[in-house]
């Protein structure tokens, strides 16, 4: 007897729109294989069993999209069931706006489909206007349903700028299913009749998730609560959407209470103006007022009488030695380059009109209370706000492994830095990030040696290059309990995408900023607040109790007393749609007009160039509208193609031979995770979210570590030689013997296959290599099961000190690091020292100082900064790396230090070193310059 399969349920939400392309496009070749086969003896009952489960699944994910929805789904079936499959191809052919799942032009299915040549003209129409879907959530009868699409597309006009379909769910947990698995719905339209539960086939990780978000006493609560409730998650969970409420009740009485949560209020027979609210809306997402002015000005004539010869293809288009430049990037680009900041065009130094409005329009889709536009990229938009922030003397917490700039923005404003340590990944060559406890225990040493006051700021990436991600909003809420006027920049440079997903968004530094401010405002905080004092400070002399006891417990800020001052910088050009050097800076500073924004004008002002690039900041603004469109989507897709990367390296016998990719328990040490899931949203988005509220740190999913050690190779060669060069496979970073692999919003499907091929290519060759192969190091299997085949890398080495004249005490340990940088400027103050002259001399016990930055990439962060007492463990790991670049260290005659009277007594940077003096120093020499 046998027995019938399980129907299908909806799964995890980021995997959907993969099941659905795929379900739609092998309908295709099974209803043209049918067709091939209808005269055939003997049918395919093989093949007709996955067209039955092809629809089943169908009917599982179709009711949250108008197209084509449940029923073409119904009418397809009916026909392949009455055993018509050649109309079952015509009426495939006829579907708009099918998902595409391997790169199959619009229109088609699997390119086998052809489309009459009437329906053409108006496939075309469609095209011309972008088109979007209409989440309508009342519990109708299908008859209702269609009355009320009828109505409204009786509204539209041929001058409408957009066109849109209507899709209709009966509850609660279906909107937000809706919301999830279609990133094509830009409007919600909510009505008093929705029941509360789905009565889809829905998995236990979409159930879990929605528990999460749907109060249990729901189903209790009075339709106004319910309605608020709805419309609060729908906004929580994709805040682009815009949301609408029609009733059928005196909604006069409804609009003073409602207003906050809706975009407008209607009545049920208002459909023109709920149209016209609809377009608008979207409208409003899709207007680029810079993008809009540049390509205004760009068809205008004009006669150029200003600075840039290249303006309008002056210089360009007459020539017959250049004409080549116009030919490669098209004349639009020469046409909209310009030094004007009239005709629309606004000045970003001055902006009053066009890129003023890009700006705010930007500050509305990323969270922020303003936002700037910066075109020569994140390390200047950092350079900005620490000099907007910071003056002579003050301090600033940061992490000893952030970008370049940050170090050198600190020598440009004066401040004193105490550098933290991140937890370091010695196995892997890399850092963590910095412990939340690391940085109570610094403030709390501030607070004991009475310079809190001092403290101006804290400084972090978030995410790391290497996809380690905070809990922003605690890091912020206990620092502020210590000291509650801080203010925090967080360098988001690889991490602008987060703010189009409802997981990631909460780790971003503007939503947990608004999350803090909602919070202050909420009476029951200030009363935990109230106890947890008492607790912390002596009844008697009202002084803080030991430092221990603030260690232990998660503190709360006072709200009466904490200030909100979050600063995010974002390359723009790094995950979204950009020209290269787009970057932005987000404020949202409660006292930025008090105290910050003629500092910030004038820094602004130092760093910003008096010639901007149009064409960088037409980008900005241009990726801005497809945040607010389809970011959701996009982010949703490129974490899932890292997953299914992931997926594959995991499966495949030959992959997980030679390759794995690092988990969240490779990369984030146990006492930093509550949860265990090693991939959270390879187990599903329940999971990702459980992982993402509970745990200090956690890894962003669109980031691949594939440790390679058992390859052989270290991670250099086998970027540029094995990636790059053999099979155009491009990536930013390797250590010694990992590769990260990013996906962005702009990887395909086809760039995940190619990748995993190469993969399983490299592995082949792995296996049986070929007599002209590379040589490579054997790998040895250490004890432990992993590979020493490339040898141990030296502990990571921390932030030693500064030295004692850099330093105010020997309590705190920041130093003053723009004296160390000028320091060196005197003529006779330094002199270079060898490797091993340096390794004799810290043997020796010889305190030697950097006298400037030293950064290799990869890691990609100074390893010494000016100022620096040069450690033992420092000279080790410099002298184990095999990275080509070294900024700060010259091959020929080594590093820059201090002259100091030990060192120059001794004779060392005029001795001779024999090998025998090296090998007892137990350091090597670095490598020559490639």
């Amino acid at each position: 007897m046998s027995t019938l399969s399980p129907l299908p349920k909806i799964g995890t939400p980021s995997r959907a729109w993969r099941s659905r392309a795929d379900a739609w496009e092998f309908l295709g070749y099974a209803i043209k294989q049918l067709a091939l086969d209808h005269n055939s003896a003997s049918p395919d009952s093989g093949l007709r069993s996955q067209i039955s489960r092809t629809f089943a699944l169908l009917d599982a994910v179709e009711p949250y999209w108008a197209e084509p929805g449940v029923d073409a789904v119904a009418q397809l079936r009916q026909l392949v069931n009455d055993g018509d499959p050649h109309a079952a191809l015509e009426l495939l052919g006829g579907l708009a706006h099918l998902p595409l799942a391997s790169g199959a032009e619009p229109g088609s299915v699997s390119g086998v489909v052809q489309e009459s040549l009437e329906d053409e003209v108006s496939q075309t129409e469609q095209a011309e206007r972008p088109r979007f879907e209409v989440l309508v959530v009342d519990n109708v009868t299908v008859q209702e349903a269609e009355s009320l699409k009828s109505n409204m597309a009786a509204q539209r006009r041929p001058s409408d700028a957009f066109t849109y379909d209507i899709n209709v769910v009966p509850s609660y947990e279906d909107a937000l299913v809706a919301v999830l698995l279609n990133p094509d719905i830009q409007a919600v339209i909510l009505r008093p009749g929705f029941s509360v539960r789905s009565s889809q086939l829905l998995g236990s990780d979409l159930r879990r998730f929605l528990a999460g978000h749907t109060p249990e006493d729901l189903q209790a609560l009075r339709p106004v609560k319910r309605i608020l409730g709805l419309a609060e998650e729908l906004s929580g969970l994709r805040p682009e959407l815009d949301v609408y409420l029609v009733a059928g009740v005196s909604i006069e009485s409804l609009a003073g209470s409602l207003t906050r949560k809706f975009r407008r209020i209607f009545r049920r027979q208002d459909h023109l103006d709920l149209h016209l609210s609809l377009l608008s809306g979207v409208a409003e997402r899709y207007e680029a007022p810079f993008f809009t002015a540049l390509q205004d000005y760009s068809r205008r004539p004009a006669s150029v009488f200003h600075a840039l010869p290249i303006s309008r293809g002056g210089s360009v288009g007459n020539s017959p030695w250049i004409r080549d430049m116009a030919d490669f990037y098209g004349t639009n680009l020469l046409l909209a380059e310009t030094s004007a900041t009239s005709g629309g065009l606004d000045s970003l130094l001055d902006p009053h009109g066009s890129i003023k409005q890009a700006q705010d329009l930007a500050a509305r889709a990323f969270g922020a209370q303003r936002t700037y536009f910066v075109t020569n990229g994140t390390s200047t938009a950092n350079k900005i706000v620490h000099q907007s922030l910071l003056a002579p003397g003050d301090v600033v917490l940061v992490d000893r492994n952030c970008h370049k700039s940050h170090h050198y923005a600190f020598v440009l404003a004066g401040a004193r830095v105490s550098y933290l340590d991140a937890y370091p990944l010695d196995k892997y060559a890399f850092y963590g990030a910095v412990p939340l406890a690391s940085l109570k225990r610094r403030l709390l040493e501030y607070r004991r040696a009475g310079r809190l006051h001092e403290v101006k700021m804290v400084t972090l990436t978030n995410c790391t290059f290497d996809g380690i991600v905070y809990d922003v909003e605690r890091v912020m809420e206990e620092c502020l309990a210590i000291k509650p006027d801080l203010v925090f920049l967080w360098d988001e440079a690889w991490f602008a995408f987060a703010r189009s997903h409802p997981i990631y968004r909460r780790r971003t530094a503007m939503a947990s900023a608004a999350a803090l401010e909602a919070s202050f405002s909420n009476p029951a905080y200030a009363a935990r607040f109230a106890d947890q004092a008492a607790a912390l400070h002596d009844p008697a002399t009202g002084e803080p109790v030991d430092d221990e006891a603030w260690l232990n417990t998660r503190l709360i800020p006072d709200p009466a007393k904490a200030r909100i001052r979050v600063y995010a910088t974002q390359s723009t050009h790094k995950t979204l749609t950009s020209l290269r050097q787009g970057s932005m800076i987000h404020v949202y500073d409660q006292d930025f007009m008090s105290s910050n924004q003629e500092s910030f004008r004038e820094a602004y002002m130092t760093h910003t160039s008096t010639s901007p690039n149009y064409q960088i900041l037409a980008s900005l603004d241009i990726g801005r509208r497809q945040v607010e469109l389809e970011g959701f989507g996009l982010v949703q897709r490129q974490s899932d193609l890292a997953v299914s990367v992931a997926q594959a390296v995991a499966r495949h016998p030959l992959l997980k031979k030679y390759f794995r990719v690092l988990t969240s328990r490779d990369l984030i040490e146990p006492q930093y995770r509550e949860t265990s899931a090693a991939m959270p949203l390879r187990e599903g988005l329940a999971e990702l979210e459980d992982a993402w509220q509970r745990d200090e740190f956690v890894i962003d999913p669109s980031r691949l570590t594939l440790d390679i050690s058992k390859t052989g190779i270290d991670g250099d060669t086998f970027r540029h030689s094995y990636l790059m060069d053999d099979h155009g496979i491009q990536v930013n970073k390797t250590s010694r013997n990992t590769v990260l692999f990013m996906t962005n919003i702009g990887t395909s499907r086809s760039s995940v296959a190619y990748l995993i091929e190469v993969l399983v290519k490299l592995a082949e060759d792995f296996d049986n290599p070929h007599p002209s192969s590379r040589p490579r190091s054997v790998p040895v299997l250490s004890p432990a099961g992993g590979s020493a085949g490339l040898g141990q890398t030296p502990p990571l080495p921390d932030f030693s000190t500064f030295a004692t004249r850099f330093r105010v005490d020997d309590a705190c340990e920041d130093g003053d690091i723009r004296a160390a940088y000028f320091e060196s400027y005197k003529p006779e103050s330094t002199a270079y020292l060898s490797a091993e002259e340096l390794a004799i001399a810290v043997r020796e016990g010889q305190e030697v100082i950097s006298a400037g930055f030293v950064t290799p990439y990869p890691p990609g962060f100074p390893i010494l900064v000016p100022g620096q007492v040069i450690t033992r463990q420092t000279l080790e790991f410099m002298a184990a790396l095999d990275t080509r670049e070294i900024h700060g260290f010259d091959h020929e005659r080594g590093y820059r230090v201090f002259v100091d009277g030990s060192v120059v007594e001794s004779g060392v940077s005029e001795s001779g070193v024999s090998a025998s003096a090296v090998a007892a120093a137990g350091i090597g020499r670095l490598p020559a310059a490639s």
